[in-house]
């Protein structure tokens, strides 16, 4: 399950990205304690959990592993495996987002993939995944 978007309400640093900046991408983690929990996909999260192991798949870097295991605690959100961008891996989410996914497929079922992202639901359904479109 995806973080920023899906259970975390980014808007409020998305204007950080307008920045011409090279730190434009460390200001807009940086400020990713301050989120306020998307109350539709912390629901999704909930029920998931249910039945079903959660694996937190973000894009943040890794860097942020503390910060974010942090947030999803206060938020009350489900407790997971932590899956984030590698250090020094710059490439697109919907690449690395499989990456990893086919990765978890190895050694646990999948069940669902939950994503904001409209390149990384695709990238996912075109590789047979099972994906669901938080929006």
């Amino acid at each position: 399950m995806d973080i920023d978007g899906t259970v975390a309400d980014v808007r409020h640093r998305l204007h950080l990205l307008d920045s011409d900046s090279p730190a434009k991408w460390t200001d807009f983690f940086d400020a990713a304690g301050h989120d306020p929990v998307l109350s539709d996909g912390a629901e999704l999260a909930h029920e998931l959990a249910v039945d079903h192991d959660i694996v937190w798949l973000t894009g943040r870097p890794v860097r942020l592993a503390e910060l974010t295991r942090r947030w999803l605690a206060e938020q009350g959100l489900p407790p997971g495996e932590l899956v984030m961008q590698p250090h020094g891996d710059k490439r697109p989410a919907r690449l690395v987002k499989l990456e990893r996914v086919l990765e978890l497929q190895q050694r646990r079922a999948v069940a669902l993939v939950v994503d904001d992202d409209p390149r990384v639901v695709n990238q996912l359904r075109e590789a047979g995944l099972p994906v669901q479109h938080a929006t």
